[in-house]
């Protein structure tokens, strides 16, 4: 199938749940649940099989944000993935995405590596997980998150609990903290916290959406760009910011380091509750 001209890969359910990954950057574009969408995408998005995606699950990798030399985020959610053919066992459907060193990886990055991001989608359950290798004969470094935005009906009415007590960066205001035990959103919020053991409970509505992580990721990222930055993101209707929140599983203060032939695995594990 394709998502407005990009290849994709669709799972779907015999309970109705639906997954549906875009090739570029084995990027999950759209999880319904009991006839709801989970995740946020922009309508504005270029969408031209270069540009990064806005929304979804973009896979960051193998750098998060502007923190080293290589393009933000890194290169990983905007070149085109190997899609496996999808599995359907158990009630469960199963997809995974491969990516490996290439010419144009090696323009940005003389690494040698495979990479594979793997789904299981459960009724009410989605698990993201990115696995990595090293098939270099020198240790490789990253930096990098599962970057989810959560589509909410109205952010500014959303709470997420579970982050009380852990260590927090406030970017914005370059402020160090440690975190309320309910987060609230009122304005632009950018904020890295040491990951909280129990994970997270999203609640918007009468649902409540539980957000864990492998510990393999050291940190939890939250961010909403307000009202007021949201203006200035061409690729974001004005109003976007109030439809979306992200939660991320994250590695960004301290990187990850790989020994040649080993490989390192992290997944973020979500579950709508009632």
């Amino acid at each position: 199938m394709n998502v407005r001209g990009l290849a994709a890969t669709e799972l779907q359910l015999p309970a109705g749940d639906r997954v549906v990954v875009a090739h570029q950057g084995a990027q999950v574009l759209s999880w319904q649940v009991l006839g709801r969408e989970r995740l946020y995408l922009s309508a504005q998005s270029a969408m031209d099989g270069r540009t990064a995606i806005r929304g979804g699950i973009p896979v960051c990798f193998p750098q998060f944000n502007r923190r080293g030399d290589l393009p933000k985020h890194g290169f990983a959610r905007n070149l085109v993935w190997t899609a496996d053919t999808p599995q359907l066992e158990e009630g469960q459907a199963h997809l995974s995405l491969h990516l490996r060193d290439r010419a144009d990886t090696r323009q940005w990055w003389a690494q040698a590596f495979e990479a594979q991001l793997s789904l299981v989608l459960a009724p009410g359950r989605l698990g993201i997980e990115l696995a990595v290798r090293n098939t270099d004969t020198r240790p490789l470094t990253f930096t990098g998150a599962l970057h989810s935005y959560f589509a909410v009906q109205d952010v500014t009415l959303v709470r997420l609990a579970g982050l009380g007590g852990c260590a927090e960066w406030d970017a914005v205001a370059d402020r160090h903290a440690t975190g309320l035990p309910e987060l609230r959103f009122a304005g632009e919020f950018d904020r890295v916290y040491a990951a909280a053991p129990r994970g997270c409970a999203l609640h918007d509505g009468p649902r409540t959406l539980a957000i864990e992580q492998d510990p393999a990721w050291a940190h939890t990222v939250v961010w909403n760009p307000g009202a007021q930055k949201c203006a200035t993101l061409c690729d974001m209707p004005a109003d976007g910011w109030r439809h979306m929140l992200c939660v991320e599983a994250a590695q960004v203060h301290e990187p990850v380091t790989i020994a040649p032939g080993d490989v390192w695995r992290g997944a973020q594990r979500l579950s709508v509750l009632s």
